[in-house]
């Protein structure tokens, strides 16, 4: 189905919009699933009826997460909108149930004690992780122009739902960082030389050729080797794998031995939010460094640091007074 006509078409028209590759092949992968769903009908024959069924039985049979459910609603939408120019009006489906899940948070004892198993690149893009409060998608994409040092900031590009954000730059990463620019820009030299460089977004590609050339384009965490580019088949350098920092985290757990929770690369964003609000930082502003559209997710944070926050104790507390 990926090479039929059909969904060649939907996806030029998602390229034509500047999406990015992530959301081109999710809502790809829905588009898929939902004419799966259909017995392989088309989408063009199917209307609001059978969208509003596909997404129920995401939610009644499958037991999707509610944001699963919501990205499929968008990849629906963008199809009926922007490709067959159809309204789909209100749907009523039955939405996926939302449950609150507390994050898992690590201490800072626990945190140095996993970065003291690390060391070089793998170091730093953890310390990015939870010094920055980083998605490790986020921090494996960041380019040399990205890194502010005057402003001791990070621009996060193309984040999670597309949007830009600002986030903080620890001074401290900041000898490490300039060694890993040097030896990222000598890989782009010796990439040069050949014709290539790091892959480039499609749109900037096509404008300015030469623009792999610039060391500002250079990925801070180059892949090891050369690959194609998913869209224009031209070879270049990609950014590192999210398997290589996943790897090394879990050398890092086996060395340091048992720590009861499940450690994830996403433990040390939530770790980063959750000692800041712990040192009585405003939520509004951990929002923005989070990039969270709504502060209503931010809020889940203050439920971890609990009774440091709220100032509430356990009534067992007071029958010892």
């Amino acid at each position: 189905m990926s090479s039929s006509p059909f969904i060649n078409s939907v996806r030029q028209e998602i390229r034509l919009r500047g999406y990015s590759l992530r959301t081109e092949r999710t809502y790809l992968h829905w588009i898929k699933q939902y004419i799966r769903f259909h017995n392989l009908r088309h989408p063009a024959d199917l209307d609001r009826s059978h969208v509003r069924h596909f997404l129920s039985a995401l939610s009644n049979e499958r037991h999707v997460s509610v944001n699963t459910q919501k990205t499929a609603l968008n990849a629906l939408a963008f199809l009926y909108h922007q490709v067959l120019n159809k309204q789909l009006g209100d749907l009523g489906f039955q939405r996926a149930k939302q449950y609150r899940r507390i994050p898992t948070v690590m201490t800072p004892t626990e945190v140095s004690s996993l970065l003291s198993k690390m060391e070089g690149r793998d170091w730093l893009i953890f310390s990015l992780l939870y010094g920055s409060g980083l998605r490790v998608s986020e921090c494996l994409r960041l380019r040399i122009k990205d890194i502010d040092f005057d402003n001791y900031s990070i621009l996060v590009r193309d984040g999670k739902g597309g949007k830009d954000r600002s986030t903080l730059l620890s001074k401290s990463l900041i000898p490490t960082l300039q060694q890993q620019i040097a030896a990222s820009l000598k890989v782009q030299e010796i990439d040069n030389r050949e014709g290539v460089g790091p892959s480039m977004p499609y749109a900037l590609g096509r404008k300015i050729p030469n623009a792999f050339r610039q060391p500002a384009w250079m990925f801070l965490f180059p892949s090891s080797g050369l690959c194609n580019h998913p869209i224009t088949g031209q070879l270049c350098r990609h950014h590192l794998h999210d398997t290589v920092p996943r790897k090394a985290l879990k050398k890092a757990l086996t060395e340091i031995g048992p720590i009861n929770k499940r450690i994830t690369c996403h433990t040390f964003r939530h770790s980063f939010a959750t000692h800041l609000i712990e040192a009585g930082k405003d939520i509004r502003t951990v929002q923005e460094l989070l990039g969270h559209s709504d502060v209503k997710t931010t809020q889940i944070y203050t439920h971890v640091v609990g009774d440091k926050f709220a100032g509430t104790t356990s009534p067992l507390d007071r029958l010892a007074h």
